[in-house]
């Protein structure tokens, strides 16, 4: 069965090449929707919008999510509200970055 928690166990496979570190940590996965058991679509976004390498994430996030048992139909759609900033991280990504909270305090 497939459910938010294994989507985003899979989404922890796909790194963001440029950085080391995956979508769901660097947080930019923002929903997962599953319908009908079977189809699952996920809001995600991406640092910047002329990110060079938004398709091939987008391919690799649908691919991971296939590879779920049960998963008859993947669709990644690639979203920019609400803006991603550095504070979306989770604070493993935060730290392999070297980020500490009070920098990301305004």
């Amino acid at each position: 069965m497939i459910t938010e928690e294994t989507v985003l166990k899979a989404l922890e496979t796909v790194n963001d090449p440029e950085i080391g570190i995956d979508v769901v940590n660097l947080g930019f996965i923002y929903n997962v929707k599953i319908e009908e058991g079977d189809k699952v679509t996920v809001a995600m976004t991406l640092t910047m919008k002329g990110c060079p390498l938004h398709a091939s994430l987008k391919s690799n996030a649908e691919d991971a999510i296939r590879r779920l048992a049960g998963a008859r139909e993947a669709e990644v759609n690639i979203v920019w509200d609400p803006p991603w900033n550095p504070k979306m991280m989770s604070d493993k990504a935060k730290g392999k970055l070297g980020f500490s909270s009070d920098m990301l305090e305004e």
